[in-house]
């Protein structure tokens, strides 16, 4: 599959693509390299991006429902007001992520790691955070986790 010229397929090397308000529903990212990439406002819905890096990716607004994020490098990214219902984020790294307003409903993150990330007004009802590392974090309340 192609979009905007870049093709989208697991492994797909996309460092800094811009990939802004793309519809990317089902897609298979599967380990893909979005370092950099800019999806702000994409639809991402049941996307397989295990394993994927999105070191500092700009995804704000995005649609991740039900988006498959296990072991995904999420680290620096941001993320605010992006929608994870129902998706799998376990064992992401997460570090230093801007989650703020982020719809997380549902979402399972055990085993992730949300040291220092923003999570300002993120929606956490009923997310699984068994072995999460909140460690920094600032929660929903804008309290710091300790």
């Amino acid at each position: 599959m192609e979009v905007n010229g870049y093709k989208i397929e697991p492994n797909a090397e996309l460092p800094n693509a811009e990939l802004t308000g793309t519809y990317l529903s089902l897609v298979n990212l599967t380990k893909a390299n979005l370092t950099g990439a800019n999806l702000t406002g994409a639809d991402l819905t049941a996307a397989n991006l295990y394993g994927a890096t999105m070191q500092e990716a700009q995804s704000s607004g995005a649609n991740l429902t039900g988006s498959r994020l296990s072991n995904a490098n999420l680290t620096n990214a941001n993320l605010m007001k992006a929608t994870f219902y129902s998706a799998d984020l376990t064992g992401a790294d997460l570090t230093g992520a801007n989650l703020a307003g982020a719809n997380l409903f549902y979402a399972n993150l055990t085993n992730a790691n949300l040291t220092n990330a923003n999570l300002t007004g993120a929606d956490l009802r009923s997310v699984n955070l068994t072995n999460t590392n909140l460690t920094g974090a600032t929660m929903p309340d804008g309290t710091i986790h300790d």
